[in-house]
C-alpha cells in the first residue's frame, strides 16, 4: 500500500530518466512523451542549457526571503516586461498560485480606486484555473467541486462562447472577465481572435479588466510567446507557469501598470515564489524561446504537425471527430472513449494526456522535430488501426 495520498489515478508506469522528446521506463523501455509534464517541459527532458544553469546556481544559492532584492528576480522580470505587455511582474510556484494572484489583483485594483462594489469575476464553463479552494470555484467543473463547500463567492460563470450570457453576467459589481485563451482541461477549445478582440472592447466598454490565463497555452506553445498575441489585443492580467520554469516550479503573474495600484507592499506574497534557483532556470529558458529563430521554428514544425493530423482525421474520419488547438498544444476529438485510447496508444510507447469532450491532447516539447513527430503520427495510426478493429 503506497503512503502517497491518492488523489491520482495513476498508470502503473514509472520512468528513470528522460532526454529531449523522450521518457525511459524501470525497465530501460523507451516512450515518445506527448505529456511533457502537461505542457510543462517545455524544452524536453534535461536540456543541456538547463542542467547547467541549476547545477552552476545549486551551488550558489538555493533559496533566500523576499525580504531582500534577488538580481535574477530582477533580470527575469525585466525580459519578460520588455518582451510582452506587462509593466510587472508577481513571481510564484505554480500556474494555480498564479491565477489566484491574478483574482487577487483584479479585486485590489477596484477597491483602490474607490470602486469596492466590484469585485466579481466572469468565468467559462469548461475551464480550469488551479486546484486552491478559490481557483476550483472559479472554474466550478462539479466533478472538482464536490465535497469542497461551502462555495467560494465573487464568481459568475457563463458557458462557451454564449456571448449574450456574457453580456447579460455583466453588472455593477462585474470587476472581471478570466479565461483561458486556449481552453485545457476543457478540450483544446481556442478563443477565435475576433472574440478575443470583442472581449478587450468589452471589458473596455464595461470598465473591466481582462484575464487571460495562459498558464497552459502560454510560453512558446503555440508559436507566439503567448496565444492571444495573434490577435492583437493587449490583457490586463496573464497568469504563467508550466513552460516558464521548463519542469521546474515556477508561475508568474504579469500585469500593467494601470492594475497594479493596489499591489502595496504587504498585499501579497509568497515564501518560495521568485527564490534563486528558480529564477536561474526561469532565464535559461529564456536564453532558449527568445533565441532568433526559435518561436519561428515552432511555428514551422506545428504546420507540419497539423497537416499530419488532419490527413489523419480524413484517414480515420469515424474516430477522429475534429483536430483542435494550436501550434504544439493539440487535440484531437475522439468518437471512442479517450481513456481507452491512452491506454491502447501505450502499448506502441507514447505518452499523451486526456482533457474534456473525449479529447486527448498532445504536447510535444517545443525542441521536437519533424522525425519525432512522423514518428508520433505512425504510433497514432497503429493505435487507430487497432480501435478501428475492435
Amino acid at each position: 500500500m503506497s503512503s502517497v495520498l491518492g488523489t491520482y489515478a495513476r498508470k502503473n508506469i514509472s520512468f528513470s530518466k528522460g532526454k529531449g522528446c523522450y521518457l525511459y521506463d524501470l525497465k530501460g523501455e523507451k516512450y515518445l512523451d506527448f505529456v511533457s509534464g502537461i505542457a510543462v517541459n517545455a524544452l524536453g527532458h534535461c536540456h543541456e542549457h538547463l542542467v547547467k544553469i541549476i547545477q552552476e546556481q545549486s551551488q550558489k544559492l538555493w533559496h533566500v526571503s523576499n525580504a531582500f532584492v534577488i538580481p535574477d528576480q530582477e533580470k527575469l522580470a525585466k525580459r519578460l516586461t520588455d518582451y510582452t505587455f506587462a509593466d510587472f511582474v508577481c513571481f510564484q510556484n505554480s500556474g494555480s498560485e498564479s491565477t489566484e494572484a491574478s483574482i487577487k489583483i483584479a479585486r485590489k485594483y477596484f477597491h483602490e480606486i474607490g470602486q469596492p462594489n466590484k469585485k466579481r469575476i466572469i468565468t467559462f464553463k469548461g475551464a480550469f484555473h488551479g486546484r486552491t479552494i478559490a481557483a476550483l470555484f472559479a472554474a466550478n467543473n462539479p466533478k472538482h467541486v464536490e465535497g469542497f463547500g461551502p462555495k467560494v463567492d465573487g464568481f459568475d460563470q457563463v458557458s462557451f462562447a454564449d456571448h449574450e450570457a456574457l453580456k447579460k453576467a455583466i453588472t455593477n459589481e462585474t470587476a472581471a472577465i478570466m479565461v483561458e485563451t486556449i481552453q485545457g482541461e476543457g478540450g483544446i477549445k481556442e478563443i477565435p481572435d475576433y472574440c478575443l478582440k470583442g472581449l478587450r472592447e468589452l471589458c473596455d466598454d464595461k470598465n473591466l479588466l481582462l484575464i487571460l490565463d495562459e498558464v497552459q497555452c502560454g510560453i512558446g506553445r503555440t508559436g507566439d510567446f503567448f496565444a492571444f498575441e495573434k490577435s492583437g489585443i493587449v490583457p490586463d492580467i496573464v497568469p504563467i507557469a508550466k513552460g516558464i520554469g521548463g519542469g521546474f516550479p515556477l508561475g508568474a503573474c504579469l500585469l500593467t501598470k494601470k492594475v497594479s495600484v493596489g499591489m502595496k507592499p504587504g498585499s501579497h506574497g509568497s515564501t518560495f515564489g521568485g527564490n534563486p534557483l528558480a529564477m536561474a532556470v526561469g532565464n535559461g529558458v529564456l536564453d532558449i524561446i527568445l533565441q532568433n529563430g526559435f518561436l519561428d521554428n515552432v511555428k514551422k514544425i506545428s504546420k507540419y504537425f497539423d497537416e499530419e493530423l488532419i490527413n489523419l482525421k480524413e484517414k480515420y474520419p469515424k474516430i477522429i471527430l475534429e483536430v483542435r488547438g494550436r501550434g504544439l498544444i493539440k487535440g484531437l476529438k475522439l468518437s471512442v472513449d479517450n481513456l481507452k485510447f491512452i491506454e491502447t496508444l501505450m502499448k506502441y510507447k507514447m505518452l499523451v494526456v486526456k482533457a474534456e469532450e473525449q479529447v486527448i491532447r498532445l504536447f510535444p516539447a517545443l525542441i521536437v522535430s519533424k522525425k519525432e513527430i512522423d514518428e508520433a503520427i505512425n504510433k497514432l495510426k497503429k493505435t487507430f488501426e487497432e480501435i478501428s478493429k475492435q
